[in-house]
């Protein structure tokens, strides 16, 4: 009769046994026996290695569907090696710390920072192997649904966790198959990702046994599908699994009806599709470092090469012109009128309050509008002083001609330790580790703004806030409905001829949407020339895809562009003697393809991506309650 014994799992690190170890018991501890370490270090640094080519610089999008696989192995087989983990976020910091050395061109002390957030964010590699185990060998999932739920439960939470980091998603290195992104409009950019996660599942389980015997993760003579029973004598037996072959046919068939319905979906939700002329828009793109920009003499010089830049694009009559963030190098002054300019000035000393307030900057902006004759979108810093102090924003300001400057809008999402020191207030030596001193930062916007000018509506977003798809998403979400009557027939636009992006023989009516555009005002001028503008304008790309919403982009030093709410980059800021598009200045002038579909990734927001997250938390509760409480084991007697 079978009794019950409580035994606390354990791991067999040697394969010795008593000399009256019976041979099933010497069988049982050499296959429960860790392989060595070496494997795991080199599927890892595999996996590092193919994805970052999948991205910029290298950009070969198809290893994206196989670079996983690697990794996949130390999911796949059933004991774990020796310092998995270890290994495993060996081959995440690889990864992070090759695809970020961007960011050490900002600044010498921007190494500590690189190595900073590599170092946090390998953290998610051991995790996303770990969690899968648990989600393979405990819970009993499959390994094709268990990885890419996982995998991107694990993108979310990286998406949000210490002010979230959105960049280098799976899905980033599909942005040329514009037909495969588009199922971004249902669940967000993480539905490609877990497409992508699902075939490089599929390839994994599909590999020979033989394979895994080859790198000493697999036991000799031990066969897919071949577990340990829960016993705690006799021999091995077969898992109750479907055999090999038929497990094999049904993950192939499982994993083409997921591409087969979402390359589908994407052909289908592009067909017959025509986007109505919006205003002409003028993009400006200045081509100076971050170093010279912070240094006041300069600040005249850089305000000529703008305005140069300006008048060009004033001779393409367009109806909106875009400088970049905080190209326009004088601050904003603004000052409450109900309190004494001198009881402001006593609090804030050493701002030179006065001598800014004379400058005039509301005015000057003004006339620029005017000569131009169009509306403008100005980048700058806004500074709000009152008796309490002063709050700078990194703001951007819409001037019309007859009326100045008429809204403006303040960063919400700042960048940290770009922008502000997280815990600056509880730990005041945080500051000496960044190139900044005391009192450094900007105070946070908090009104979602939306601009109107001349009939068009358009939310402008400054600098990385474009990479991050909850807060894209709920500015479109939110954004406050038509008045009544708006909404129908064509617009005039300026400028001669029809523009490109309108199909058929007749004019298409206006789509009836609360915004008509996003408008992104960014500086990457910290990272000249550098594969982090590529890596920008296509995080951007799959903003517009979520949101069905089209975007114009105005960078310093690059990559300025108009994308469509496919997701195609249709004009770039190029030179053309040298085809460059990034380090030059340039103008981009045209019409914006204002796009008629709603998003169901707006209407519904995050819920697939947070599904996977629960999966995740569920498999973290369960993989901890089962590795810390005794385990009940059948005893045949």
């Amino acid at each position: 009769m079978p009794a019950t014994v409580s035994a606390r799992p354990r791991f067999v690190t040697t394969t010795r046994t008593s000399p009256d170890a019976t041979p099933q018991e010497i069988i049982a501890a050499a296959r429960s026996a860790p392989a060595a370490a070496k494997p795991a270090v080199m599927l890892a640094c595999a996996t590092a290695i193919a994805m970052w080519a999948s991205f910029t610089p290298v950009d070969f999008g198809p290893l994206g569907w196989i670079c996983l696989v690697p990794l996949l192995a130390l999911v796949r087989i059933e004991r774990p090696t020796r310092r998995m983990y270890l290994a495993t976020y060996a081959g995440g910091w690889l990864f992070w710390m090759a695809s970020l050395q961007w960011m050490r061109l900002g600044h010498v002390s921007m190494y500590v920072a690189w190595f900073a957030l590599a170092t946090h964010l390998a953290m998610y590699w051991p995790a996303f192997v770990g969690l899968s185990r648990v989600a393979v060998h405990q819970l009993r999932m499959p390994f094709t649904l268990a990885v890419p739920v996982v995998w991107v439960g694990l993108e979310y939470l990286r998406g949000f966790l210490m002010t979230g980091f959105a960049w280098y998603n799976l899905s980033h290195s599909q942005y040329r198959w514009i037909e495969l992104i588009q199922i971004s409009d249902v669940v967000g950019a993480y539905g490609v990702s877990f497409v992508l996660a699902l075939v490089n599942a599929a390839i994994a389980a599909s590999l020979p046994e033989a394979w895994l015997q080859r790198f000493s993760l697999s036991p000799p003579g031990e066969r897919a599908g071949v577990r340990g029973s829960q016993v705690a004598d006799g021999p091995l037996t077969p898992n109750p699994s479907p055999p090999r072959g038929e497990g094999r046919t049904r993950r192939a068939i499982a994993c083409l009806l997921v591409f087969a319905a979402t390359l589908g979906y994407g052909y289908v939700r592009r067909h017959g599709i025509e986007f109505t002329a919006g205003p002409r828009v003028a993009a400006i793109q200045g081509n100076v470092t971050s170093e010279v920009k912070h240094d006041p003499e300069d600040w005249g010089d850089i305000y000529r090469r703008h305005e140069a830049l300006t008048a060009r694009a004033v001779l393409e009559q367009p109806d909106l012109i875009v400088w970049p963030e905080t190209m326009f190098r004088w601050p904003l002054v603004n000052v409450p009128t109900d309190q004494s300019f001198d009881e402001i000035k006593a609090a804030n000393p050493g701002v030179p309050l006065g001598d800014l307030r004379d400058l005039r900057v509301p005015k000057t902006l003004q006339q620029m509008a005017q000569k131009a004759n169009a509306s403008l979108v100005i980048g700058l810093e806004a500074w709000d002083a009152d008796r309490s102090g002063l709050r700078p924003f990194n703001s951007a300001v819409l001037v019309e001609p007859e009326r100045g400057i008429v809204q403006r809008y303040d960063k919400r999402h700042r960048v940290p330790f770009g922008e502000f020191i997280p815990l600056a207030d509880v730990l005041p030596q945080l500051h000496k580790l960044t190139p900044f001193a005391d009192g450094f930062g900007i105070a946070a916007g908090s009104d979602k703004t939306v601009f109107a000018s001349r009939g068009w509506r358009f939310a402008p977003i400054i600098c990385f806030e474009d990479t991050v798809p909850h807060f894209v998403r709920d500015l479109v979400a939110s954004s406050p409905p038509l008045p009544p009557g708006e909404g129908s027939g064509v617009r005039a636009f300026r400028g001669t001829g029809v523009p490109p992006v309108v199909t058929g023989e007749t004019p298409v009516p206006r789509p009836a949407k609360p915004l008509d555009f996003l408008l992104n005002l960014t500086n990457d001028g910290w990272f000249h020339g550098s594969s982090e503008l590529d890596q920008h304008l296509i995080t951007a790309a799959f903003r517009c895809v979520e949101t069905r919403t089209p975007m114009v982009r105005a960078v310093n030093t690059g990559i300025s562009a108009i994308i469509d709410g496919d997701g195609v980059i249709r004009r770039r800021a190029v030179d053309p003697r040298t085809g460059r598009s990034k380090q030059i200045e340039a103008i981009v002038v045209d019409t914006v393809p204002l796009d008629p579909r709603r998003s169901l990734y707006v209407a519904g927001g995050d819920w697939f991506a947070g599904l996977c997250l629960t999966a995740c938390g569920l498999c973290t509760l369960l993989g901890l309650t089962r590795r810390w409480l005794p385990r009940r084991q059948v005893v045949r007697l």
